[in-house]
């Protein structure tokens, strides 16, 4: 299901290169918002799944992406799942991620504006892994400037919406410093951290720092996707969600 999200202009310009996060605050007011919530919640999924793919990738949550999706399915019983693929180039233009930081933060807001009572899943492979993380940032780090369509963090009061995070291979410092020196580490913000799972395949050159391309390419069939899976089913099962 693809979720209606504000439409936002193509990033234009970076301040050292830099992928900076944020997204456009939604201005709803109390009384819109139970009004949002009585027309909606009989048509709203239990969890809504926002994943970002990774490079080269087809349109879509790509295999790692639905990998995890299905295991999740299966554990879930009857609860109604749904799924929004980040909308992002995920090519080889490291700065055009921003995109996807732009859409996942939309969207994450649109779901928690719309559907308050359904349970959000934030979740990314390899680049989609850094769309995700940089999605959850704190703050705008010293000395970036943010692309067009950006304006700063998502508000705090989005957080209690996303039950859990799950990253798979995310793009070490160091591998980000080789293909865009001006990208700031992916820092997973505090209100996000606790929630959080980071996946790194032994050996992945991308998150690991190692040799072995299978290793990158090997998580929807590594049992990674299935430990995701428990980790997600654990933290929708929690009494403070």
């Amino acid at each position: 299901m693809y979720h209606t999200v504000t439409p936002v202009g193509k990033p234009r310009r970076w301040m050292l290169r830099g992928l900076a996060i944020g997204v456009i605050c939604l201005a709803v007011g109390p009384g819109i918002d139970a009004i949002a919530s009585a027309a909606s919640d009989t048509s709203c999924p239990d969890v809504d799944v926002v994943f970002a793919r990774g490079t080269f990738e087809a349109p879509g949550i790509g295999d790692t992406g639905q990998a995890m999706v299905d295991a999740l399915t299966s554990r879930l019983g009857g609860k109604s799942v749904e799924v929004y693929p980040v909308d992002y180039p995920a090519s080889l233009d490291f700065q055009e991620a921003a995109q996807g930081v732009i859409d996942a933060s939309n969207t994450i807001e649109s779901i928690a504006a719309t559907c308050p009572h359904t349970k959000i899943v934030l979740g990314g492979y390899s680049q989609g892994a850094a769309v995700a993380g940089y999605t959850t940032f704190d703050a705008v780090p010293p000395g970036y400037v943010l692309p067009d369509g950006l304006t700063g963090p998502m508000p705090a009061k989005i957080a209690p919406h996303v039950v859990a995070v799950t990253l798979f291979g995310t793009p070490s410092d160091g591998f980000l410093d080789l293909i865009d020196r001006g990208a700031p580490p992916i820092t997973i913000g505090h209100l996000y951290a606790a929630k959080t799972l980071e996946l790194c395949a032994p050996g992945d050159p991308i998150c690991a720092g190692g040799l072995d391309r299978a290793a990158h390419s090997a998580y929807k069939d590594n049992g990674m996707t299935e430990q995701a899976a428990e980790y997600v089913t654990k933290a929708l099962a929690s009494p403070t969600q």
